[in-house]
């Protein structure tokens, strides 16, 4: 249900941080966070499911209509006077990437049937014989996703067997709550209730054990004086938030120095970095813009939410922030107003997004996936994939869908309608949070370790 504007919509509205505010302990704020926000869930009512998208139609069998038979009508003896279904069905089973890049060498013929999307839409559809994607779009690339899709199927084939599992448990001494992985997942970030953030080196892992922690950011004490509890990146810079209530910079292209520091007011829970601007949601309620570029400098912060802001993000257009008052808000970075306010029946801990795709997690275990649409974001989907508890990470992409929960479990699925679930790994403890890059997939543990996942490249 989408809420009228309200007062704090206005904006004229903007708060300018010159109330005077008691400071909290921020560890008691912390524990008292946790202790509200990660409980187990009060089941009552299911919430309301969202209205069906029509299915795109299933492909089973000999694919329709014929595709770019014109092209191939060859009457001379050979491969090419096949018909377009047999040589499709010749193509399905040849590598995505070889089909893409390698046969429209081979002749004009060919080069039209690769080019053509319904080839591609045809063999998504084979490999997963489900309603893809979940929300229907114009200019979906049916090439890239099928490439993706047949990668994620292949890596995790037969339960994940021909996954490289790795625990790294000697780096924090406290539970671990945030990951970022960079450079295409060679190197990795991890934020702690130890008040450290630690670099990892990936490369090492099964070569040199006693080398794949590089070291702790900041200073030899701590890298903050709270729980670090949120991490984003661009590029080779990084920034860590905490419930000191600051964020630190770093710029990993010089061995991670700190270039920059946010004092702010109260506890950073989540981060999204853009190339222009860094937003903040923190725990009294505000989503925060700075300019990274200079200072970094106070552009602006509004308290959007009647309570803690859980999850963030942000790209050139929206800023879309997720309360534990039950509600999601969509910025309009142009207009400098709120575009959109949805109330929920539960409250989001974690979002990934691709335009126009956004998925969420919230604290009953449930996935929701919402369309972008002209600027208007619905909600169309509500899933059940089978946590039992909070879903405290998710990372969504065109072929691949990976979640964690507080019941101890990471999901592995393809990103179908619904869901298809390929692999589950159980944990010792909860796990909170996700992250996915290259051929890597790195989960934080509250058992202090970081559960690595290396797939077959």
């Amino acid at each position: 249900m989408e809420l009228p504007p309200g007062p704090h919509d206005d904006p004229r509205t903007w708060d300018d941080d010159s109330d005077p505010e008691p400071e909290p302990d921020p560890d008691a704020q912390a524990e008292a966070y946790v202790s509200r926000v990660l409980s187990p869930p009060k089941f009552g009512l299911a919430p309301p499911s969202a209205p069906p998208l029509t299915a795109p139609a299933a492909f089973p069998g000999v694919p329709e209509p014929r595709v770019a038979s014109k092209g191939l009508a060859v009457e001379v003896p050979g491969l090419l006077s096949l018909p377009p279904e047999l040589l499709l069905e010749i193509c399905a089973y040849l590598d995505a990437r070889l089909v893409l890049h390698v046969l429209p060498r081979v002749c004009h013929a060919l080069r039209d049937l690769v080019r053509n999307h319904v080839t591609w839409r045809l063999r998504a559809q084979r490999r997963v014989r489900a309603p893809y994607p979940v929300v229907e779009e114009e200019d979906f690339d049916w090439p890239a996703a099928c490439i993706e899709l047949e990668q994620h199927l292949s890596r995790w084939a037969e339960d994940g067997r021909w996954a490289e599992y790795f625990c790294l448990a000697d780096g924090h001494f406290a539970s671990i709550d945030s990951v970022l992985l960079l450079e295409g997942g060679t190197l990795c970030l991890s934020g702690s209730r130890d008040r450290n953030v630690n670099l990892w080196d990936l490369r090492q892992l099964g070569v040199e054990p006693s080398q794949v922690l590089v070291k702790a950011l900041g200073t030899q004490n701590s890298t903050h004086k709270g729980w670090v509890w949120s991490l984003a990146a661009l590029d080779h810079r990084v920034c860590s938030g905490s419930w000191d209530s600051t964020v630190k910079l770093w710029d990993m292209a010089a061995d991670g120095q700190q270039f920059g520091e946010i004092k702010g007011k109260a506890a950073v829970l989540c981060l999204s970095y853009q190339p222009d601007i860094l937003v903040t949601g923190t725990y009294d309620k505000k989503v925060t813009v700075y300019d990274p570029r200079v200072g970094p400098a106070l552009l602006k912060s509004r308290r959007l939410h009647s309570s803690a802001v859980l999850a963030l993000l942000a790209d050139d257009r929206h800023i879309i922030s997720g309360s534990e008052d039950h509600t999601l808000v969509v910025f309009d970075r142009r207009a400098n107003s709120v575009l959109q306010r949805l109330q929920l029946d539960s409250y989001l801990l974690c979002m990934s997004y691709q335009e126009p795709q956004l998925w969420a997690g919230d604290n009953q275990g449930l996935l929701h996936v919402f369309a972008n649409r002209e600027g208007c974001f619905q909600l169309v989907r509500t899933f059940d994939v089978g946590h039992r508890s909070h879903i405290t990470g998710i990372k969504h992409s065109l072929g691949a869908l990976y979640t964690t929960s507080t019941d101890k479990t990471i999901r592995v699925h393809v990103p179908t309608d619904p869901p298809r679930t390929i692999c589950t790994r159980s944990h010792h403890n909860v796990l909170n949070g996700i992250c996915a890059e290259g051929n890597l997939v790195v989960a934080a543990s509250g058992g202090l370790s970081l559960e690595v996942w290396r797939l077959q490249a």
